[in-house]
């Protein structure tokens, strides 16, 4: 969404993978701010995003090498509050005529600093004479840039903490927005004080903000949104439908790839709760013919996208010709696929509302969620007047069970996974456990396994089981359930479903790995 009126906070990434989570302890404490690629940054962009301040965030590149990444010059010439972190520090020094070295200066993992001199930044801090952070660095600097003085030191790093005060200009060689450097968003809530953000970022304002966007952009032409039936699409439906009125007809595709019962439960939930026209495409032998033969996820996510757009542009034709299509595209969708739009971070994975989307389109895209993240957009629901049905549902992801079925999709394969699924998440409601994860889900493995049933030999498939906590997706832990309910639902779906004969559990958390399978 564009003209955002709160203060606001510019993340220059310099490519960590963590540079999202610095986003999260801002939004968490009420701050608005946005990530922008180094590469994109200039100083008229940075002008006309009118920052009250900004934040430089780590990097895998050494600020020695040719070439390394760097902020504009006229960033520091701006007089605006700056926070470097990691490369951030590091870069930072360089450019302002301090020194960086590698060799010999390394240090990863959990650190304690020490603190040096008093400094308003770190106020709530060494209570107890030092502070767990978390270092992740080669190069270190070793010369402070005219004006800087040291507050804070690690065993391998002498100028951990350091800052020029009069310019209100710090930096720190630690990570303080992951959760192994514990008092972290004690820090950046103070850097944001010394800049003088008030925390005016909610979602009562963001509602009143969006919708004002939304008819700015549609006017009185038509929209079509992508209805799936999860907590995206439905918020994002509800509030241009707000926004806009009977202008908006929503359309659930059903692909073939959805969990059992799900087109019929999200179609009467959605009709039941809300008098907004809403097409039903049964879109199945389309999308699965489309799909037969290919196993690459990549591949699997572009025909996805091309063929969502494709069945959108149909409809929007049905309805009198929708100009717009509305998607519940979110920021962690935006940030896994950045480098299609030239971000410095590795491309996780293409999403199909995103980097999936095929190059020319018929219609212009509307995304009120584009800013969000997960927790946000239940919190925007709630302020919408959402029940609890719609905003409490687990996530389910654009591309389906199509992500869930690693390898060739087939029919057959689908319907076990579909059975296994309906399993496992009447295991997790008996249990009273739905509302305590944020996702739960079957895949199903493109191995077959020799089992033993009866007096029998089985060559079936193996699926494994995921749940996850997380706030936002962005990063996510397993869910520690008891051996107790872990054999009794493996139990239940090699006994109920046919074609599994190996339940195995994923306990992987995000990262390394992410929370679907593909």
């Amino acid at each position: 969404m564009t003209n955002i009126t709160h203060q606001r906070l510019l993340i220059i990434d310099f490519g960590s993978q963590v540079t999202q989570l610095i986003a999260r302890r801002l939004r968490e404490a009420k701050i608005y701010c946005e990530i922008h690629p180094y590469q994109k940054v200039t100083g008229e962009s940075i002008r006309a995003f009118d920052p009250r301040a900004v934040i430089l965030s780590g990097g895998p590149a050494s600020v020695m090498d040719e070439g390394s990444p760097r902020a504009p010059d006229e960033l520091f010439t701006m007089g605006l509050p700056l926070l470097g972190i990691c490369y951030g520090q590091q870069v930072m020094m360089e450019q302002l005529g301090g020194k960086v070295e590698g060799e010999g200066h390394s240090e990863f993992g959990r650190a304690f600093v020490t603190p040096t001199a008093d400094l308003p930044l770190l106020d709530g801090w060494f209570e107890t004479g030092n502070e767990q952070v978390w270092m992740s660095h080669g190069d270190t600097v070793t010369e402070l840039a005219e004006g800087f003085a040291p507050y804070g030191a690690s065993p391998n790093a002498p100028y951990a903490i350091t800052a020029d005060v009069a310019r209100n200009f710090y930096a720190v060689q630690f990570h303080p927005e992951v959760h192994h450097t514990p008092k972290g968003s004690v820090l950046l809530k103070n850097f944001t004080d010394l800049a003088g953000f008030t925390g005016d970022w909610t979602m009562g304002a963001y509602k009143e903000q969006a919708i004002e966007a939304i008819q700015a952009q549609v006017g009185n032409e038509r929209v079509i949104c992508g209805l799936s039936g999860g907590v995206d699409s439905s918020v994002a439906a509800v509030l241009i439908h707000e926004a806009i009125g009977d202008q908006l007809t929503c359309v659930f595709v059903d692909t073939g790839l959805m969990r059992q019962g799900e087109a019929d439960e999200v179609v009467g939930m959605f009709r039941d709760n809300y008098n907004i026209p809403l097409i039903h495409a049964d879109e199945s032998d389309l999308f699965l013919g489309e799909l037969d033969g290919q196993s690459d996820p990549e591949t699997k996510r572009k025909i996805i996208g091309k063929l969502f757009i494709d069945v959108f542009e149909k409809h929007a034709k049905s309805v009198g010709g929708a100009k717009f299509l509305a998607q519940g595209t979110l920021y962690p969708d935006v940030i896994e696929s950045v480098s299609f739009s030239g971000g410095p971070s590795v491309t996780i994975k293409s999403h199909h509302n995103v980097g999936g989307l095929p190059e020319r389109m018929n219609m212009q895209l509307v995304e009120p969620l584009r800013d969000l993240f997960k927790d946000e957009v239940r919190a925007l629901g709630r302020e919408l007047g959402l029940p609890d049905s719609f905003v409490g549902r687990h996530p389910f992801p654009g591309p389906g069970l199509a992500i869930r079925c690693p390898g060739e999709i087939t029919r057959p394969k689908l319907d076990i996974l579909r059975k296994a699924d309906a399993v496992y998440i009447d295991q997790i409601r008996k249990h009273g456990l739905y509302d305590e994860i944020w996702q739960a889900f079957v895949a199903i493995l493109p191995v077959r396994t020799v089992g033993v049933m009866g007096d029998g030999r089985t060559y079936d498939f193996a699926c494994a089981l995921r749940a996850v906590n997380s706030v936002d997706g962005m990063t996510a832990d397993y869910y520690p359930f008891s051996h107790e309910f872990l054999g009794e639902t493996a139990t239940r779906i090699i006994n109920e479903v046919e074609g599994i004969n190996r339940v195995t559990y994923d306990i992987t958390s995000k990262p390394p790995g992410t929370i679907e399978w593909e």
